[in-house]
């Protein structure tokens, strides 16, 4: 599940959220458009107004400087437009004379648009806050100039911003909510595509897993006819070549255990035969304990690949019965102790007092798990001289512990070590199969079977079997 989420977060980072962002930066440049749209359109229209003003008041030009004054300020006091527009009457020092307004309660006003329009002789505007009160504003001063040239004062139109920025940001709000519209239907849609990749890349996954584990030979429905479906196609031809060249494995190490058995029994006849008899000079006595030791060996070996191919087969069962495990495991520890004594290893039993009960189990399997065990050890750990076993009651479950003092296993290897054919950087010799074959028992006793390092050096094997099946 978490590869579906992290495949189904990079495609939302890669696609949905690249398309939000742009989504953003197109509302930004929108709004922006619209707010430089809107506040251009104001300021031309005071400046419209501003030169109509001007263009008004030149029929008064014939009339005496005083008269020119004081239409100037009737003109603004009777400003028709006062409810949307102020108009003021500013004389040439900069002080308000006249407001559409009424009567102007503070200061004059100190806008740069004011002084520029006197000095330029030209109509100038002004956007930004007011100083005074601090509210943003449009103002356009128009300068009114005499018969002589001489500017007698400036017509400023006034107008607050508020309603403007209000309708700047609803065409904002507007795009924000239609991007979520979109985001939400490319959410959507990107969902069902990528669930349409996920559900059946999810199917593929799980039987790959399947067949990885060993469910060799299983097969993928095929139900599309894209890269998916070609990836399943390769997937079940991938996994019907494992198939046959599993069974094609198994079916050659199966006859050629079978074959080997024979000539092997005959030789550890013989063997036996001949060391019994007094007729032997020393060298050839010495010559046919090897023999009879190295058949041994191999016979083991046979064995093993017999189990082997069963459990590959599904062919191993187990003979179950109520059994004193406790009986087994020191018959199997006793056994095996006097055969590393020859080798110079000794095998320590840790004796206890737990009270082990009877459990149901395969003796024979379970004696040829604890001596597979030992013998690893002796392998293995040899160089450590020592090997310690030992078998507790703990939490409903019969615990064996057979531990070595060797150099122990690289910890890059231990979750190696159970698997078919798998001998790691070891030495020593064997099929590799051994404890891949006693893991399988245990686990069809219910039981679990644990390889680590132990605490100060070595391999410690846990075998762990329930009381009750």
């Amino acid at each position: 599940m978490k590869k579906e989420y992290g495949l189904r977060r990079r495609w939302l980072l890669n696609t949905v959220g690249v398309i939000c962002a742009l989504g953003l930066v197109c509302v930004f440049v929108v709004t922006m458009v619209f707010s430089a749209y809107y506040y251009s359109g104001m300021t031309s229209d005071l400046k419209y107004r501003a030169q109509t003003t001007a263009a008004f008041f030149d029929e008064y030009l014939n009339q005496n400087y005083q008269e020119y004054y004081q239409a100037c300020v009737d003109y603004v006091k009777g400003f028709e437009s006062k409810n949307t527009l102020e108009l003021q009457f500013i004389d040439s020092r900069g002080q308000i004379v006249a407001s559409s307004y009424g009567i102007w309660p503070g200061e004059s006003p100190t806008t740069p648009d004011i002084f520029d329009a006197i000095t330029t002789r030209k109509t100038q505007s002004y956007d930004d806050r007011d100083p005074s009160t601090g509210e943003r504003i449009i103002a356009v001063s128009c300068p009114v100039l005499y018969s002589n040239g001489e500017v007698i004062g400036v017509m400023r139109y006034v107008t607050s911003t508020r309603l403007l920025d209000i309708q700047i940001l609803r065409i904002g709000g507007l795009a924000l909510v239609m991007l979520a519209v979109v985001m939400t239907i490319v959410l959507f849609s990107s969902n069902y595509y990528i669930r349409t990749i996920l559900v059946p890349l999810n199917a593929i996954i799980k039987k790959a897993k399947r067949i990885t584990s060993g469910s060799y030979g299983m097969q993928i429905q095929v139900k599309y006819d894209d890269e998916i479906g070609e990836l399943a196609q390769t997937i079940n031809e991938m996994s019907a070549q494992i198939s046959q060249n599993e069974k094609i494995q198994r079916d050659f190490i199966s006859s050629l255990s079978h074959e080997l058995r024979t000539p092997l029994t005959a030789i550890a006849g013989w063997s036996e035969t001949l060391l019994a008899g007094d007729t032997l000079d020393p060298e050839t006595e010495r010559g046919m304990k090897i023999i009879s030791r190295e058949t041994k060996r191999l016979t083991e070996m046979v064995v093993e690949l017999l189990d082997f191919t069963r459990i590959q087969d599904g062919r191993m069962t187990l003979n179950m019965q109520e059994s004193d495990i406790r009986s087994e495991f020191e018959d199997t520890v006793y056994m095996y102790s006097s055969r590393l004594t020859q080798d110079n290893i000794s095998l320590e039993y840790l004796d206890n007092d737990d009270d082990i009960p009877e459990i149901m189990c395969d003796p024979e399997r379970m004696r040829q798990v604890f001596l597979n065990i030992l013998d690893n050890a002796a392998k293995h750990g040899g160089s450590g001289e020592r090997i310690e076993a030992s078998m507790h009651l703990e939490d409903e479950n019969v615990v064996v512990r057979i531990r070595d003092f060797g150099p122990g296993i690289p910890d890059d290897e231990i979750p190696l070590v159970k698997k078919k054919f798998y001998k790691g950087s070891s030495r020593a010799r064997g099929t590799g199969i051994g404890l891949a074959v006693c893991d399988e028992i245990v686990e069809m006793h219910r039981g679990t079977l644990t390889l680590e390092n132990a605490e100060g050096g070595g391999t410690l094997v846990t075998v762990s079997l329930p009381v009750s099946q």
